[in-house]
């Protein structure tokens, strides 16, 4: 079984409320201290086997693919999850701006207010993405066409006519 297939297996299993609260209360603040060292050391290059980084971040194998499941799509290059085991050999090159982007997405407000955003990502840029999440996140309807309009599909006829027949 892949490790990340165990991954899904633990994480998103049947539990109580406070079984979930427990996993989660646990996991969470642990993904959050590689962030911090992520966006601290950003020009660091992370390199090397599946266990090799998740010893290098304090976790194991299993749960550091839970991490790189949630930062996948925020990489220059997708790794295939399903494909690693401890000895793959992955790089972690991290487009921030999508990363900073994800987060909004994710609602994980712990992790797009971390103040070691500073020295990645000026305020304008901030707001800029902000705006950009905000925008993605407007439903915008058609107008309606009245049934004595003229017909959009440009046959001349009034709209009860011609489409709204079709239809």
């Amino acid at each position: 079984m892949s490790l990340y297939k165990q991954w899904k297996d633990i994480a998103y299993q049947e539990r109580t409320q406070e079984e979930y609260d427990i996993f989660w209360g646990e996991y969470l603040p642990a993904e959050q201290t590689i962030y911090v060292s992520l966006l601290t050391n950003f020009d660091t290059p992370y390199v090397g086997t599946v266990t090799e980084l998740a010893t290098k971040f304090d976790f194991d194998a299993m749960t550091f693919i839970g991490f790189l499941d949630g930062i996948n799509s925020s990489l220059t290059s997708e790794i295939d999850l399903e494909s690693l085991n401890e000895e793959s050999s992955i790089e972690l090159s991290i487009d921030f701006k999508k990363l900073y982007y994800n987060m909004h997405v994710a609602q994980a407000d712990w992790l797009y207010n971390l103040e070691e955003w500073a020295q990645l990502i000026t305020e304008d840029e901030k707001s800029e993405i902000k705006k950009s999440y905000n925008r993605s996140k407007i439903v915008v309807k058609d107008k309606k066409i009245g049934r004595n309009e003229p017909c959009p599909c440009g046959s001349g006829k009034k709209y009860k006519q011609c489409c709204l027949l079709k239809a």
